[in-house]
This record gives structure tokens, sequence and C-alpha cells, in this order.
């Protein structure tokens, strides 16, 4: 049964210091199961508190609260520094100057299909577009069309596809160009 959040408190913020790395890694172990279930090895499944945290400090890190709890989480960052980034792919998307990486996305199963997961994505675009972002880019699984039809419907257009080193399945890399009022912002 899924925890009702509508008429709920939930506040969406900045990560701060005083948060739980492993509260928010054991999130992301949460609302990434299904898809390690399905035999794919997404950062997310697995990821120690140490890579949490290495890439919480790469970008603007957004998490949902419902009271105490993290309910939700986002990343979004500026693009890709070659030679810098130890999660740098070189596609042209991912090293634009106007172009903000989004990733790290994950909603607690149990708050699911409530509206949670667009209110992150709509807060994450919009930082990107105060930081004078055109665009917004990010990737999943080729095989889970069922992110890819989320992130459709959200005005995503797949680009090009891409291989991760050592995942186990193509990404597809769709990218989101942001209304001009945000892209404008700084």
């Amino acid at each position: 049964m899924k925890t009702p959040i509508a008429g709920q408190p939930i506040s969406i913020r900045a990560l701060a210091p005083s948060d739980c790395l492993s509260e928010l890694t054991a999130l992301l172990h949460k609302a990434y199961a299904s898809l390690g279930a399905q035999g794919w090895n997404f950062t997310g499944v697995d990821q120690s508190v140490e890579v949490t945290a290495k890439r919480v400090m790469a970008g603007h890190c957004l998490v949902a609260l419902h009271g105490e709890t993290m309910v939700g989480t986002v990343m979004v960052r500026g693009p890709y520094r070659p030679g810098v980034d130890a999660w740098y792919l070189d596609t042209p998307w991912y090293t634009r100057a106007d172009t903000a990486i989004l990733s790290q996305f994950a909603v607690d199963p149990q708050c699911q299909g409530q509206g949670l997961g667009a209110r992150l994505m709509q807060a994450a675009e919009a930082w990107a577009g105060a930081q004078g972002m055109a665009h917004v880019a990010l990737d999943t699984a080729r095989p889970a069309e069922h992110l890819q039809r989320r992130y459709a419907g959200s005005g995503y257009v797949p680009m090009c596809e891409i291989q991760w080193e050592g995942k186990n399945y193509a990404s597809v890399l769709m990218v989101k160009t942001l209304a001009p009022q945000l892209a404008s912002r700084s």
C-alpha cells in the first residue's frame, strides 16, 4: 500500500550538510530496487555512502521530505568536465556549457505515482534555468521503457544511445529544452 502524500506537507529543498548520507543512500537503494530486480545494474541499486557523497558534492542535490523522512531526491549539475569528473562520458550533450545534467532521481516506492517525482523534476529544472542553462539532459536504460515514457511526458526527447562503462545495458540520452524564461534567469 502506498503512503498517501496528498494533503501532507512535502517539502523540497537542497541537501543540507546536516542531512544523513546513509539515509539518502538507503532511499536510492529502495527506489532503484525494482530496476535491480530486472537485472539492470543502475548505480543507485547498490552504491555505497562514499559514492553518494562524491555524487552530491559534484552538483546540486535536492531532497523531498515528508516530515523528517527523505522520500525523494534528484541531482542536477552543470556539464561534465573532461579529466575532472569521475563519471565523465564523452557525449556532446553532457559537455555543453548550456546544458545541466540530471541524475540520481529517486522517489520512495511508497510515495510513487502521486506527483512527487514531477515536483522534484520541476525543482531541478528551475535550478538549471536559474543557472542560465538552456537544456537539461539525462539518461536511462534503453530497456526501461516506462522511464523513457515518464521523461518523454515531461518534455524530454531521445537524442542518442550511450554506453556507460560497466553497465549491462545501453542508455538512451534524453534532452529537454527549458522555457526561455527559465534559461535566461541568472
